[in-house]
């Protein structure tokens, strides 16, 4: 690590600051060029500790940067990993206050549950197959705290890979028998179609996110607990949004969900 543990915490409370406050802030990378991929791994530890501090919970694990494409274009081998809150949680069918959000954009994904926990290394499709209960339709909506949305991936992880809410909603299966690799999304804003994908846009296969966020935890020497909510990366591209707009999302096999933003 390049950073002083007394730097990473006020980065910290920077990036808490800027969310809870609503306002930009400009890369912090800008400042620290030297900070490295365990530096920003720290100030997202230190962010979640601080937000834990003043009681909020962690109600899930997500995943980003789970396209082939875009890793290659960052020059990374593996996405990157976050967490999400109660305070994040909006319900399906319900409003999301664009008040409190600097510049939300939507992207459709697969959200999966364990019903056993889930460690590396090693971890692959087979073994989170096994220990998923149930996999779910979702929506994050991401919402970066940098200046306009322009950052680089230290910056990004450091930000909790731009977590700011998420829905989930349609029905609940059992991830046997589904064909999650060509399950098909159809995102419409305002009735109209923006954007479309499959299940494969996720690493190639949604699973494949679990199994490499297990793999990423077990390098620390921690687990996927059971009972675990993990957002697996975007399934379509992230569409920006305002005040006004409705989104509508339909899953094949699982349902659809949907939000208004007000």
């Amino acid at each position: 690590m390049a950073l002083h543990t007394t730097t990473i915490q006020k980065l910290a409370e920077h990036l808490d600051a800027a969310e809870n406050e609503c306002r930009d802030v400009v890369k912090i990378t800008d400042e620290h060029p030297d900070m490295d991929w365990d530096d920003a791994y720290a100030i997202q530890d230190a962010l979640r500790a601080i937000k834990e501090g003043r009681g909020v919970r962690i109600t899930g694990l997500k995943m980003g940067l789970t396209s082939h494409a875009k890793m290659k274009q960052m020059g990374v081998k593996d996405p990157v990993r976050g967490f999400i809150t109660d305070y994040g949680m909006v319900a399906d069918g319900g409003e999301c206050d664009t008040s409190t959000l600097i510049h939300p954009k939507v992207e459709a994904e697969i959200a999966f549950v364990t019903k056993k926990a889930l460690s590396g290394p090693g971890c692959h499709i087979g073994d989170v197959l096994a220990a998923t209960d149930f996999v779910l339709p979702a929506l994050e909506i991401i919402d970066s705290r940098y200046r306009d949305f322009k950052f680089d991936l230290k910056s990004v992880i450091a930000d909790n890979t731009s977590a700011a809410r998420y829905v989930l909603g349609g029905r609940s299966c059992n991830p046997v028998g589904i064909d999650l690799k060509n399950l098909g999304v159809v995102m419409e804003k305002n009735g109209v179609v923006v954007a479309t994908g499959a299940g494969s846009a996720v690493l190639g296969h949604p699973a494949q996110s679990v199994a490499m966020l297990a793999n990423m935890l077990g390098a620390r020497g921690e687990e996927i607990p059971a009972g675990t909510l993990i957002l697996t990366g975007g399934v379509t591209e992230a569409v920006a949004v305002e005040k006004g707009d409705s989104i509508n999302v339909r899953y094949q096999h699982l349902g659809s969900v949907s939000l208004r933003f007000v």
